[in-house]
C-alpha cells in the first residue's frame, strides 16, 4: 500500500489531460450507515508554535499541517497519497517542458474574489523574489522552472520566471528540462497560492486572522501565540458543501507527555506523535487509539561543515560509525523506526537502496574504526573531541541526544546539549550557528529526489552547509537524465557521495505513530507523506 504507484499522476507526466474529478473524490466522503457527531469540532496537537502562517516563508511540518486547510495548491492528495485535482479541475502536458493546468472556475477567495491563474502566477514568483526571503525558494529552482535558479540568485527579475496566466483560469509552466513527476510538486505548500491584494496592503501583518484570506477549505479566526490557532470553515471553498467539520485547533505542545495526558484527558482527537516511553503501554491499554504507519520521512543529525572540527570528514565518519542504530529505533523507540544508513527512506517510490560499506559492519567493528579515524583526526584521551550538539525542545530529541552523547562518551569523546525552542532553533541553523545539530526530513513528494537535493548546496535547508561541488554534480546531472533508470543510478551514486563524506549521520527512518480517537474517521492511513486534510475528517457519534 505504501509503494504504491501512483498512476494518475504518471498519466499526467506522460502528457495525458485529466478531466475534473467528481465531486464525490474531494473532501469527506462519509460512508453510508455512519452517524455523524452532533458536534464537528477538532483539536488536534501539532508540535510546536508555528514560524509563520504565510506559505512562502515557512519550511516545516508544524507550518504545512496549518497550511494545507488554509490555501488550496493546483493539485492535493488522497487518503492513499495519490494526486488529485484541488484548485485546477484538470491540466496536460504539452511537451516534454511545458505544462497547462486548468483552475475551477468556482474557486472563491474567502473574501468572496475569484481564484484565477493570475493569483498562482503572482504567487509562485513572489516564492523566488529575493525580497521574500523564502526559506524554500530553493524548491522552485528544482522544480526547473525557467529562470528559476537565476531569479534565486538575484541575476534575473522575478517576473522572467517561466509561469503565466494565459487567460483567468489557464495557467502555464514553462520548464528549462523535463521534470517527469512535475505534476506531483505543485502540490506542495511553497507552491501555494497567496492573495495579491492582501499582502500588498498589509505586508508581513497579512496572516493576522482579522487580515488573512486564503482559497482553502477553512479560514484562520483565532491565534493566540503559543496555546492555539483556530481556523473555522470557509464558506467559500469551492466544495465546502462537502467538507463536515467546522472547526479545527491546533495546539502547539511541544511536550510529548503533555500531548498524551490532554488526549487521554479527552481533550484532543489526534496527537502530533506518542512519547516513545509510553508506546508499549498505550498500545497494550488503548489499542483503539493508536496509530502506527510508514512514513516518508529520516531523522539525522547534520554537521556543520564549514567549521572545525567537522569540516573533517574522518571526526564526522567517526561520530556516525559510534552510533547504535539499533538501540535508537528498537530499544529507545520500538515503534517499527527502522536503523537508517542513507537519506531517502525505503518507502519512497523506485527506490532501491544499497547499504554502504559501514553498514555491513557489526556495532563493535564500527566503533573501533570509529576509534581509528578519531585518532587520525588528532583526538585521543589526552585531546578529546569536545562539541554542542543542538535540538529542538521535545523530550524524544532529548532522549535520542542523551543517548547518543552515551554512546560517543565510549570514545572519549565530551557532548555538550542545547536545546532551543523551534523558532530559535531554525534561525540558528539556517545562519549555520551550531556544530551539530539534530534535524529531520519528510519528502515534499514522493520520489527520492526530495530527499536528495536537501544535500545540495543551493539548498538552505540543509546542503548549504555541506557545500560540494562533486555533489551537486551528481545531482544535476540525475535531475535532467532522460531515463528513470539513469536517475535511479545516480541517485544511488549521490547516496555512496553521502556516505563517503558524512555530511549527515542519518539515524532512523520515521513511522508515524499518533493517538487517534475511534470517532475520527476519513483519516489517511495510506498516505505515506502524513498529508491530513481536515476537509477529508469527520467525526462519528459515539
Amino acid at each position: 500500500m505504501l509503494k504504491n504507484k501512483i498512476t494518475q499522476a504518471l498519466m499526467m507526466s506522460a502528457g495525458m489531460a485529466v478531466a475534473a474529478t467528481s465531486f464525490s473524490s474531494f473532501a469527506a466522503d462519509v460512508p453510508a450507515g455512519v452517524k455523524l457527531a452532533a458536534k464537528q469540532e477538532i483539536l488536534r496537537g501539532n508540535g510546536a508554535e508555528p514560524e509563520s502562517l504565510d506559505p512562502h516563508k515557512i519550511s516545516g511540518v508544524t507550518e504545512s499541517n496549518i497550511a494545507r486547510d488554509l490555501l488550496e495548491t493546483l493539485v492535493i492528495q488522497d487518503e492513499n497519497g495519490k494526486t488529485i485535482p484541488g484548485a485546477a479541475e484538470s491540466w496536460k502536458q504539452v511537451d516534454d517542458t511545458t505544462y497547462v493546468f486548468n483552475l475551477r472556475k468556482d474557486g472563491k477567495w474567502s473574501n468572496g474574489d475569484p481564484v484565477t491563474a493570475h493569483d498562482f502566477e503572482y504567487s509562485i514568483k513572489r516564492v523566488t523574489d529575493p525580497a521574500t526571503a523564502s526559506p524554500y525558494a530553493w524548491y522552485i529552482e528544482i522544480m526547473r522552472i525557467q529562470n528559476g535558479d537565476q531569479i534565486v540568485a538575484g541575476k534575473k527579475p522575478a517576473d522572467t520566471l517561466g509561469v503565466k496566466a494565459l487567460d483567468d483560469y489557464t495557467l502555464e509552466f514553462k520548464l528549462s528540462e523535463p521534470v517527469p513527476y512535475f505534476v506531483k510538486m505543485v502540490g506542495h505548500t511553497t507552491v501555494s497560492p497567496v492573495h495579491k491584494a492582501t499582502v500588498e496592503k498589509y505586508g508581513d501583518q497579512w496572516t493576522k486572522p482579522e487580515n488573512f484570506v486564503g482559497n482553502g477549505a477553512y479560514k484562520v479566526t483565532d491565534w493566540v501565540v503559543n496555546e492555539r490557532i483556530v481556523l473555522e470553515r470557509n464558506k467559500n471553498y469551492w466544495n465546502d458543501a462537502k467538507t463536515v467539520i467546522n472547526k479545527v485547533s491546533y495546539l502547539p505542545i511541544d511536550d510529548q507527555n503533555a500531548e498524551m495526558n490532554r488526549f487521554l484527558a479527552g481533550e484532543l482527537e489526534l496527537t502530533s506523535s506518542i512519547p516513545p516511553e509510553h508506546f508499549k503501554r498505550l498500545k497494550k491499554q488503548h489499542p483503539e487509539s493508536v496509530s502506527v504507519v510508514g512514513s516518508l520521512c529520516t531523522y539525522y543529525y547534520r554537521f556543520n561543515t564549514g567549521v572545525k572540527p567537522f569540516d573533517d570528514a574522518r571526526v564526522r565518519k567517526a561520530l556516525s560509525y559510534a552510533i547504535n542504530r539499533d538501540v535508537v529505533s528498537n530499544a529507545l523507540l520500538g515503534a517499527g523506526q527502522k536503523p537508517a544508513y542513507f537519506l531517502t527512506p525505503e518507502i519512497t517510490d523506485g527506490f532501491d537502496p544499497v547499504k554502504p560499506d559501514y553498514a555491513k559492519l557489526t556495532q563493535k567493528d564500527r566503533d573501533a574504526e570509529a576509534k581509528k579515524l578519531l585518532e587520525a583526526a588528532g583526538f585521543s584521551q589526552s585531546n578529546p573531541l569536545d562539541f554542542t550538539l543542538l535540538y529542538n525542545t521535545s523530550e524524544s530529541h532529548k532522549k535520542i541526544a542523551v543517548a547518543l552523547a552515551s554512546m560517543w562518551k565510549r570514545l572519549g569523546v565530551k557532548v555538550t546539549l542545547e536545546n532551543q525552542e523551534w523558532k530559535t532553533y531554525l534561525d540558528t541553523t539556517r545562519k549555520g550557528n551550531y556544530q551539530v545539530a539534530r534535524a529531520g526530513w519528510c519528502g515534499d513528494y514522493n520520489e527520492a529526489s526530495t530527499f536528495l537535493t536537501l544535500m545540495q548546496s543551493t539548498n538552505t535547508s540543509g546542503g548549504i552547509h555541506y557545500g560540494s561541488t562533486d555533489y551537486d554534480k551528481i545531482i544535476n546531472t540525475a535531475l535532467s537524465a532522460s531515463s528513470d533508470n539513469e536517475r535511479n543510478r545516480l541517485y544511488l551514486d549521490a547516496e555512496a557521495k553521502l556516505a563517503e563524506d558524512m555530511p549527515i549521520a542519518p539515524i532512523y527512518q520515521y513511522v508515524n505513530t499518533r493517538l487517534i480517537k475511534p470517532s475520527v474517521g476519513g483519516f489517511p492511513y495510506g498516505n505515506a507523506e502524513g498529508n491530513i486534510y481536515t476537509k477529508d475528517l469527520y467525526l462519528k457519534a459515539n
